[in-house]
């Protein structure tokens, strides 16, 4: 499954983890994408990569 929102475009983003000894190892900061069927502007209904901060924001409508 694709790790990019389709209707904001949020990707995955480089970071590092940082611990209390200040031990640094580098991650990812991974977008929370749901596969969800949703109407498009067209009127059509079909499945779409969706982050859940647009969801929440009600930027989709749920079919």
């Amino acid at each position: 499954m694709s790790k990019v929102c389709e209707i904001c475009g949020k990707a995955p983003a480089a970071g590092r983890s940082v611990s209390h000894s200040h031990r640094v190892s580098n991650r990812t900061f991974a977008p929370n994408i749901q596969r969800v069927t949703i109407k498009d502007s067209k009127g059509k209904v079909r499945k779409a990569n969706v982050c859940t901060s647009c969801l929440k924001a009600g930027k989709v409508t749920k079919a």
